[in-house]
């Protein structure tokens, strides 16, 4: 295929064209914003060995009754609306790592947002939150700690 023969079909297919194009940007530039936003998506398995090698905070960033019905082993539930760099389970933490959890990512990525603003060294978002927590199979807690 050569470019007279893509320019004939782009001609022949404006709509077609004009989708390809718009998914592309979209891709670019959700990729960009993703690479300077400051902190870092894990995986559930890489939570994981963050976990075992000690020091990592795990915030729960989910409803309170949310979090009793299921959560992370070791996880603290805070309340998205009054979670900041300032909150007691992240106060002394600005060097150690700190996990944001939630349910869908959004709450995750804003209180991300704001820790490194403050000058948190080590932040991380778990990708997909609890729901690819669950679909790699790895336990939840029930109730309180």
């Amino acid at each position: 295929m050569n470019y007279e023969e893509l320019l004939a079909f782009a001609g022949r297919n404006p709509m077609l064209t004009a989708a390809l194009v718009g998914l592309t940007v979209a891709i670019l530039v959700t990729e960009i914003r993703r690479l300077f936003r400051g902190f870092k998506g894990v995986k559930p398995a890489e939570l994981v060995q963050l976990m075992t090698a000690g020091g990592a905070v795990v915030v729960d960033l989910s409803a309170s009754g949310d979090f009793e019905k299921g959560h992370i082993a070791g996880s603290r539930n805070a309340q998205a609306s009054a979670f900041g760099p300032d909150h007691k389970l992240v106060a002394n933490a600005k060097q150690s790592p700190v996990v944001l959890v939630c349910r869908t990512g959004t709450a995750s990525e804003t209180a991300a947002k704001a820790l490194k603003k403050a000058g948190f060294e080590k932040v991380f978002v778990l990708d997909g939150g609890l729901p690819a927590w669950q679909q790699a199979e790895l336990p939840l807690v029930k109730g309180r700690n």
